[in-house]
C-alpha cells in the first residue's frame, strides 16, 4: 500500500465487530484480488534465499544456539537483487518486483530459514549425542516436512481469532511491513542498505576463507587466521585459553550475533562465561570432578546451566497465565468465520478455508505418527498424544508471538518432554522426538502468522501467502538436511565440542537423560549445582515479570546466563564485544546505527556461515574425487 493511500484510510471500526472491521480492511487496505502477489519469481526468489538462510542459520544455531532473523534480511536480499536486474537487464525483468511480491518472497523464505528450529539445531543432534544414532536424509527430510507442515495448517484456523479480530501487534510482522514500505518507497536508503549487507557478507567470506580454507592447506597453514585468541597466554601458569576456553574466537560471526542480540542478553552471558569457566572450570578441575578442556568443563556445567534456562522458561510462561487463557478462550471462535452466513462473510474468498486446515492437519498429524512409529519406535497412542498437545501448545505459542514477539518454543518442547517423562520415563528417543513435533510445529505456526500480519497491514491476499510458506517449506526441506548432513553426518562426534557446541541440543539431551535415568546418573555435585541454577533461573523469572520496568534492563538473562554454560566461553566472550560495538555505534550515531547494524551484522552471519559450509562440501567432493592432497 503506497503513502498516498495510506493517508486517505479512515479510522477502522472500534474493536469487536469484525464484519465491520473485515469490510473497512478490504475497501481500504486489501491491494485487489488482481494485485501481483504469488508471481513465479517471488516464489523462486524467496525459496533460493530461504535454502541459503537456511544454511546460515542452521551453522549459527550449532554454533550458538540462537536461530536470529530471516524475514527482513531476506527482505533486503530480493529487494536488492532485482534492483540490480532492472537496472542491468530491464527487458527481461519485465514490470518492477512490486511490494506484495517482495513479501511473498520474504514469507517463504522465513518458512524455509527457519527449518533448524524443526529439530536440525535441537532434538537431531540430542537424538545423535545420548544414543549415537545418526538419521539418513530419508529419515530427516519427511520428518522435518511433516512436522513443518503440521505447524503451517494449525496456523491457519489461528489466523482471523489473533490478527482479524484480537488484532493482536505481532511486533515482528509489524517491522517486515515498515521495512518493506522504506524498501520501495526510499530507494537510496534500500539501495545503502542492500550495499552494506552485501559488502559484509563479502567480509564474513574472505575471513572463512582465510582462516578454514587456508588452515587445510598444508601450505598456507601458518598464515591461517588463528580460530581462537587468548587474552593472556598464561596466568597462574595456566593456559586459559586450552584448559577453560576463555578467549576470543576467531568468528565473525559472533560478534555480528551479539550485535542483533543486544547489550543485555551479551552481557549476562559474559557474566555466564566468566562465572562457569572462570570460577567453576578451575574448581571443578582442582577437585578432579572434571577434567581441562571444554569438554571436560562443560559435563557437569551444563546441568545447572539447563536448570536455570528450563525453570525460568517455564515460570515465564507460567507467568502469562492470562494469555494462556484468552487463548483457550477463544477455540470456540477459531474456525468461524465473522458470525454471518457463509455467503455473506466478506473475507471468504481470500481467506485460507477451513477445508485446508482439517485436511491439512489430518494428513501431516498422520504422517508424524506414521513416521514417529517407524523411524522412533514411538507408539501410535503416543503419537496421536504428542500432535493433540502440539494443537494446544500452538494455540499458547502464537498468541504469545502476537502480544510479546516472544515464541516459547523451547517452553514448549520441555512440556512436552516432561509428559512424556511420565508417559515412556525411560525412552530417551521417544522424549526427543515427540517434543521435537510440538517445537518445530509452534515455531512455523507462529512464523506464518508473523508473516500473514505483515500481509494483513500492506492489503495482501492470506490464501496466496499461505501457499508461499508451503514452498518455503519445500526449499528449506531439500537444502537444510544435506548441510545438516554434511556439517554434522560427516563426524558426529563434533557435535558437543567446541567446534561444534550445539547448546540447544544440549538441553534437550539432559533433560532427557534426567528424566530417563534418574539423578543417579549425574556427576558429582551436580545436583546441587542443579537446585542452585533452578533457585536462580526462579529469581530471574519472577524479577523480570515483577520488578520496576526502570530497572528490567539490569537484570541478567536467564537465557544469556544459562547458553554461557554450555558454549565455549570463547564464543560468549566475542558476542559480547558485538553487543559492545553495537551499543557504542548507537550511542554516538543512533540513525547510523538503526539503518546498518541488521544490515551488516545479518550480511557478515551470512557471508561466513554459507562460505563455511561450502569449503566443507568443496574439500570433500574433491577428496571423493582423489584431488585434494592438502
Amino acid at each position: 500500500m503506497d503513502a498516498a493511500r495510506s493517508s486517505e484510510i479512515p479510522p477502522a471500526p472500534p474493536p469487536g465487530d469484525e464484519a465491520a472491521t473485515a469490510r473497512w480492511w478490504l475497501a481500504h487496505v486489501y491491494q485487489g484480488d488482481d494485485a501481483v502477489q504469488l508471481s513465479s519469481r517471488a516464489i523462486l526468489t524467496g525459496m533460493i534465499i530461504g535454502g541459503v538462510m537456511s544454511v546460515s542459520n542452521l551453522y549459527v544455531g550449532l554454533k550458538t544456539g540462537w536461530g536470529l532473523g530471516v524475514t527482513v534480511t531476506s527482505c533486503i536480499i530480493a529487494f536488492a537483487v532485482f534492483q540490480f536486474l532492472e537496472t542491468v537487464f530491464p527487458k527481461s525483468v519485465g514490470r518492477p518486483f512490486s511490494t506484495l511480491e517482495n513479501y511473498t518472497a520474504s514469507s517463504a523464505a522465513s518458512a524455509a530459514g527457519y527449518m533448524s528450529s524443526a529439530g536440525l539445531v535441537s532434538a537431531l543432534p540430542a537424538l545423535t549425542m545420548t544414543t549415537g544414532r545418526q538419521l539418513a536424509w530419508w529419515e530427516i527430510m519427511p520428518w522435518l516436512a511433516a512436522v513443518s507442515l503440521l505447524g503451517v495448517f494449525m496456523a491457519i484456523p489461528l489466523k482471523r481469532q489473533l490478527i482479524n479480530i484480537d488484532q493482536l501487534p505481532f511486533p515482528s510482522g509489524i517491522a517486515t511491513a515498515e521495512t518493506l514500505r522504506s524498501l520501495h518507497g526510499s530507494g537510496g536508503q534500500a539501495a545503502g542498505q542492500a550495499r552494506l549487507l552485501l559488502g559484509a557478507g563479502a567480509v564474513g567470506a574472505l575471513l572463512a576463507v582465510w582462516r578454514d580454507l587456508c588452515a587445510e592447506v598444508t601450505a598456507w597453514a601458518a598464515y591461517a587466521f588463528p580460530k581462537e585468541m587468548p587474552f593472556l597466554p598464561t596466568v597462574w601458569g595456566h593456559d586459559l585459553l586450552k584448559k577453560y576456553t576463555l578467549g576470543i574466537e576467531g568468528s565473525l560471526i559472533m560478534v555480528a550475533a551479539g550485535a542483533i542480540m543486544g547489550m543485555r542478553v551479551a552481557a549476562s552471558m559474559l557474566v555466564g562465561a566468566i562465572v562457569c569457566y572462570g570460577v567453576i572450570g578451575p574448581i571443578l578441575v582442582q577437585q578432579g570432578i572434571a577434567q581441562p578442556g571444554y569438554r571436560g568443563i562443560v559435563g557437569w556445567v551444563l546441568w545447572p546451566a539447563t536448570a536455570m534456562m528450563v525453570t525460568a522458561g517455564l515460570v515465564s510462561f507460567a507467568l502469562r497465565w492470562r494469555t494462556v487463557l484468552r487463548a483457550f478462550g477463544g477455540l470456540s471462535q477459531l474456525v468461524g468465520g465473522t458470525g454471518e452466513p457463509a455467503a455473506a462473510d466478506p473475507l471468504r474468498h481470500i481467506e485460507v478455508p477451513a477445508s485446508w486446515c482439517v485436511i491439512g492437519c489430518g494428513l501431516s498429524g498422520l504422517a508424524c505418527v506414521l513416521l514417529g512409529h517407524q523411524f522412533f519406535g514411538i507408539s501410535w497412542w503416543m503419537g496421536i498424544v504428542a500432535v493433540l498437545v502440539t494443537f494446544l501448545l500452538s494455540i499458547v505459542a502464537a498468541r504469545a508471538t502476537g502480544e510479546t514477539d516472544i515464541t516459547p518454543i523451547g517452553a514448549m518442547g520441555k512440556i512436552t518432554q516432561l509428559v512424556y517423562g511420565v508417559l515412556a520415563p525411560t525412552n530417551i528417543t521417544t522424549n526427543l522426538m515427540t517434543a521435537s513435533i510440538t517445537s518445530g510445529a509452534a515455531s512455523h505456526a507462529a512464523d506464518l502468522l508473523t508473516d500473514l500480519k505483515c500481509g494483513y497491514l500492506l492489503g495482501g491476499n492470506p490464501r496466496k501467502q499461505t501457499i508461499s510458506q508451503l514452498f518455503g517449506v519445500l526449499a528449506g526441506t531439500l537444502v537444510s538436511v544435506p548441510a545438516y548432513l554434511f556439517v554434522v553426518g560427516r563426524d558426529p562426534g563434533k557435535l558437543g565440542s567446541e567446534a561444534l557446541p550445539a547448546p540447544a541440543a544440549k538441553v534437550w539431551a539432559g533433560v532427557a537423560e534426567l528424566l530417563a535415568n534418574g539423578l543417579a546418573a549425574l556427576p558429582k555435585g551436580a545436583l546441587v549445582g542443579i537446585v542452585i541454577g533452578a533457585g536462580l533461573g526462579l529469581v530471574l523469572a519472577l524479577l523480570e515479570e515483577f520488578a520496576p520496568p526502570k530497572y528490567r534492563p539490569w537484570i541478567p538473562s536467564a537465557t544469556g546466563l544459562g547458553i554461557a554454560g554450555v558454549i565455549p566461553a570463547f564464543n560468549s566472550i566475542s558476542m559480547f564485544f558485538g553487543a559492545l560495538i553495537a551499543l557504542i555505534v548507537a550511542k554516538a550515531a543512533p540513525k547510523t546505527a538503526e539503518s546498518s547494524t541488521v544490515a551488516v551484522s545479518s550480511g557478515l552471519i551470512a557471508g561466513e556461515s554459507l562460505m563455511g559450509v561450502a569449503i566443507i562440501l568443496s574439500i570433500e567432493i574433491l577428496k571423493a574425487l582423489g584431488f585434494w592432497a592438502g
